[in-house]
């Protein structure tokens, strides 16, 4: 435990320097939001694409882990939305609190320290974990907010999720990536380079930007905030475990990524999504200040907990 919590440290402790550079006015709000825009558009893309590219298709191809991540994280979506609706709130409303409830800091925070703590092996779990929320989840929410104001689905929400998908520049990463891949062709060393330095800003640069993002959030309504950090960070790891373990069992080092994927702080692009819609852009942002805060210690404890079911 103590060993997993030290090796933790250094990523919130960037972390903390972008939080601390985001109070002091050092870095302003207009600065995170572009040094947030390099990271997305450039760095992380660059490392993505990378890391597909240089995976079997037999690495990203687990339907367990798919199915039994995905169970998991619908479970505890539902649940949080049937709690929501019981609190009385409509299901735009509901919905963003579902999306704190399951979807973790995967892309700028999970891929480099999994990646770091567990190997290059767990890149591929990662990567499926990441496709999952950006690909189901993303639309999803798009899909009950915009049905919950129009009151009926129709073609042009669809539009608008295709959209919102093929622009997403992890997902065009990830799939350009994976064709490379696939196509069995090997990445000239000038190129290969190129996505190396481009890709060696994402960790530093996505760490310190999340926390700089920080500094401009607060913790308002934090009872419910507190709800929705127990769901993301105790809640949704327990269900994907049971997911990935008994319903769809697979492999223990594939399981023990895909629980420590699921027990990751809320992501940012939440608060994007609440602050587009104008659906509780305040608490998004309070959950994922308070979640990131107390995954100093949760995501530690989450990791040493399942690093013995790595090992076997």
């Amino acid at each position: 435990m103590v060993e997993i919590f030290f090796r933790t440290i250094p990523f919130f402790a960037i972390i903390g320097l972008g939080y601390w550079a985001g109070q002091a006015k050092f870095f302003s709000e207009e600065a995170t939001a572009y040094l947030t825009k390099f990271v997305f558009y450039f760095a992380l893309s660059a490392m993505l694409f990378s890391f597909a590219a240089n995976l079997s298709l037999s690495e990203v191809s687990d339907v367990n882990l798919i199915a039994g991540y995905l169970l998991g994280t619908i479970i505890v979506y539902g649940f949080v939305i049937f709690v929501s609706l019981l609190r009385r709130l409509d299901m735009a409303n509901a919905a963003v609190e579902a999306q704190c409830a399951v979807i973790g800091n995967v892309g700028f925070l999970g891929i480099p320290m999994l990646a770091i703590i567990f190997g290059d092996a767990a890149i591929g779990p990662v990567l499926l974990v990441l496709a999952v929320d950006l690909i189901v989840f993303s639309s999803l929410i798009v899909i009950l907010i915009t049905v919950s104001r129009e009151g009926v689905m129709s073609l042009s929400i669809l539009k608008t999720v295709g959209k919102g998908l093929i622009s997403n520049p992890m997902i065009v990463a990830i799939v350009s990536g994976l064709l490379w891949s696939a196509m069995d062709i090997p990445i000239p060393r000038p190129m290969n380079d190129f996505l190396t330095i481009l890709g060696a800003a994402a960790t530093p640069g996505a760490l310190f930007a999340i926390g700089a993002s920080l500094a401009s959030k607060s913790a308002v309504r934090f009872q419910v905030a507190a709800w929705l950090t127990f769901c993301k960070l105790i809640i949704h790891p327990i269900f994907v475990a049971i997911g990935v373990i008994f319903i769809f069992p697979i492999n223990s080092f594939s399981a023990s990524v895909a629980i420590s994927a699921a027990a990751l702080p809320v992501a940012g692009n939440v608060y994007i999504l609440a602050q587009h819609y104008n659906v509780a852009p305040q608490r998004a942002s309070a959950a994922i200040l308070l979640s990131t805060v107390a995954s100093i210690i949760t995501v530690s404890v989450a990791i040493a907990l399942v690093s013995n079911m790595a090992i076997n």
